[in-house]
Order: C-alpha cells, then structure tokens, then sequence
C-alpha cells in the first residue's frame, strides 16, 4: 500500500462552484473505499481554496481514476492539482 497526497487549489474566485457541488463532493468522499483523510485548503479569510486528500492505494491508477470521478474535478473548480506520494510519521 502506498499513501498519496492530492493537493488542489481551485480557479479564483470559484466558491459558489465549491458550494454548489460540495454535498455530492462529500458524499463521494464517504463512499470511497480509498480516502483516508479529506478537507479544504483554507485561505486567509478562512473561506475554503482548495482541498487535499490523503488516498491509500495499491497503485496510482486508482487515484487518478477516483479524481476523474469526483464531482469538483467535473464541475471544473480546481485551477491546479499535484498527486504527491506521502509517508505517515506521526
């Protein structure tokens, strides 16, 4: 198993894309059998600009194929994604 960090950070000025799309965006986190931990990125204001997710897979095809589902990624909100592998120390 392998542990990958998505970072997204959505297009500028895009909540209401956020908002619209966040209860089905949620309810796909919870049905997911590879999420371990999801929430937004925050900006100053504490409005929310982004999101990261931490994924436990086999393999990075899964993860890829779970962002092409996701309901942010095909309402268009993120400006920008990196797919990071990431190692748990505490």
């Amino acid at each position: 198993m392998m542990l990958i960090a998505l970072i997204a950070r959505d297009k500028p000025d895009s909540l209401q894309i956020r908002l619209d799309n966040r209860e089905e965006h949620v309810g796909y986190l919870e049905r997911s059998q590879i999420v371990s931990q999801a929430g937004p990125l925050l900006g100053e204001a504490g409005d929310m600009v982004g999101s990261l997710i931490i994924f436990d897979v086999e393999e990075m095809e899964q993860v890829t194929d779970w962002i092409a589902g996701d309901p942010y990624t095909k309402a268009e909100l993120f400006a920008s994604t990196e797919l990071i592998e990431w190692k748990k120390v505490i």
